[in-house]
Formats: structure tokens, C-alpha cells, sequence
């Protein structure tokens, strides 16, 4: 019995080791990837805490042709540090008190992107429920249009968006950037998606019971599809809040654009100015991702409250 044991023994230890070593390849794989995927970010964030003599000394090449408005080859002064030689917070105190500019264009990217993506969530619930539950003749046509939409980059869509916003008096306004956000068909589509993989069982259980649209829509529908909903709302908050091209062409006031568009020009004289800003400006992107992680990753694993 032994020597049958030790001779079943065998294989199963080297599939063991076969299995363990594969793992380690796997995981130092992962490691390396996302080093190199994290390297600007823990640069900017690490940077940010040099002084604005030691950032020249380290990319003066750089901002130097950024300055100058010549092109010239990256040289030698180029030394990419992680660690300062002297850690100083002197660029947050500045953009945090002495250059009201910056927290004025923060705020204006928060006031933009926030009220897109609720808005824009709270009418493709409706606008989804009527896709995935009500027939019509022209039902297809009008979802076959928001997709073709859905599809266009932004660019495409600008020109009109511009000659309805100057139409309706809205240029340099707010209002010429939240009424395309709010009405986009990207949550449209998505959720249309997921309210259609709810079971039609469950309707019709809802419909014997008693139950009218309003009800199975607040009590069935929008419970099922939270987190889809969640999670798409987290994309459009990250997508409006590096926007450029809308608030460029649309907003003509300095005092209205967001804080994307004044990053360009924070180089400009105060070169110790960037790093600081570039952190402030991923605050908000990293904490709504950790917030709604659980949401997000529910919102890709889930369709319709059947988990995939």
C-alpha cells in the first residue's frame, strides 16, 4: 500500500509544483505591468513634492521647449526621480491658497461632470425602461439611431452641437456642456442592454400581482440594473471630467472652463505649478473609482440581475 501511495504520490506533487510555478510567472508578470502602468502616475505624485528649483534641474529640457515653442530632442538634463532630494509642499500652498485660479477651475470641472452624470443616468432609466419593455413600430428605428449615435466619436457630432447651442443662445454658457451630457446616448444604450436580460417572468409575475409600470419600474427594474447604473455613472463622471474638445469650441469665458483646460497652460512661468495640479486633479477620479469599485466591477458581472 505504501509503494502504491508514493508511486500515486508522484505526478500529483509535480502538478503541484508545475501549477505553483505557474503562478509566480503569472503574478511577477502582473507586478512588472503594473509598475510600468503606475510609473507616471507615482512620478506625478512623488514630483509634486520637489521643489520648483530641483523639477527644472531635473526636466528643464522639457519645459524649456514647452516655454519656448521650439522643438527641440529631449538631452541629457531629462533625469526621471521618484524620490526628491528635498521634500517641499511649497506647490500645494500655492495652488491651494495663494492662486485662487486653480480651485476655481477645479471647482467648474466638478460642477460639470457631477450633474452630467446623475442627469444623465436619472433620464436613461426612463428612456431605457421604455426600450426594453414597451413594442412598437418604431421602436428599433429610433435604438438603431442612438446606437449609430453611440458610435460617432464627439468630434463629429461638435459642429452640430455648436449650431444648437448658438441656436438656443447657449454659447458660453453652462448650460452649452450639460444639455449634450445629460441627453448622450451612451447610458441609453448600456442600460437598455442589461434592463432586456431581465427576465420577462418576473414582469409578469409583477402585472398578476397588480403592479403598473411605475411600480415595476421603481421596485423590480431599477433595484435589478443599480449597479449597471452605478457603474456607467463612474464612466461618465471619468469621461466628462477630462473633457477638452466641448468646453474649448462651446465656452469662451476663462472663468467657465474646467480645470482640463487650464492644465496646458499651468507649464507656463510656474513650471513647479504642474505636478501639484496634476495630483489635485486626479483626487476626485481616484476616489470615485475606489468608492464605486464593488459597483463597478458588479456592473460588468451582472446583466440584468442574472450573474454572468
Amino acid at each position: 500500500m505504501k509503494n502504491v501511495s508514493s508511486f500515486n504520490d508522484g505526478p500529483v506533487t509535480k502538478n503541484r509544483t508545475a501549477l505553483l510555478i505557474k503562478k509566480i510567472i503569472i503574478t511577477a508578470a502582473a507586478c512588472i505591468f503594473a509598475l510600468f502602468f503606475l510609473l507616471p502616475t507615482v512620478l506625478t505624485i512623488t514630483n509634486s513634492f520637489m521643489s520648483a528649483t530641483e523639477i527644472k534641474a531635473n526636466y528643464g529640457k522639457v519645459f524649456q521647449s514647452a516655454e519656448s515653442g521650439t522643438k527641440s530632442y529631449v538631452g541629457e538634463r531629462v533625469k526621471l526621480k521618484i524620490i526628491p532630494d528635498m521634500v517641499t509642499v511649497e506647490q500645494y500652498k500655492t495652488v491651494l491658497f495663494k492662486s485662487p485660479d486653480y480651485l476655481f477651475k477645479f471647482w467648474n470641472s466638478l460642477i460639470y461632470a457631477a450633474p452630467i452624470a446623475i442627469l444623465q443616468i436619472f433620464f436613461a432609466m426612463g428612456a431605457s425602461y421604455a426600450f426594453a419593455r414597451f413594442e412598437g413600430k418604431w421602436k428599433d428605428v429610433l435604438f438603431f439611431i442612438y446606437v449609430m449615435v453611440c458610435l460617432m466619436p464627439y468630434q463629429v457630432t461638435l459642429v452640430p452641437n455648436y449650431l444648437v447651442s448658438d441656436w438656443l443662445h447657449l454659447i458660453n454658457t453652462r448650460w452649452a456642456i450639460w444639455l449634450p451630457g445629460i441627453t448622450s446616448p451612451f447610458a441609453v444604450y448600456l442600460l437598455t442592454k442589461s434592463m432586456k436580460r431581465i427576465p420577462k417572468a418576473i414582469f409578469e409575475a409583477a402585472r398578476v400581482d397588480g403592479a403598473n409600470e411605475f411600480t415595476i419600474f421603481f421596485k423590480i427594474c431599477a433595484p435589478l440594473v443599480k449597479g449597471q447604473a452605478f457603474s456607467i455613472g463612474i464612466l461618465i463622471f471619468i469621461d466628462y471630467w477630462n473633457m477638452v474638445e466641448q468646453p474649448l469650441i462651446l465656452l469662451k469665458d476663462d472663468k467657465l472652463q474646467p480645470l482640463s483646460i487650464f492644465l496646458s497652460r499651468i507649464n507656463s512661468g510656474e513650471i513647479g505649478l504642474a505636478f501639484a495640479v496634476a495630483v489635485i486633479y486626479m483626487i476626485p477620479c481616484l476616489l470615485t473609482f475606489l468608492y464605486g469599485e464593488d459597483y463597478l466591477v458588479e456592473g460588468i458581472t451582472t446583466q440584468g440581475g442574472v450573474k454572468g
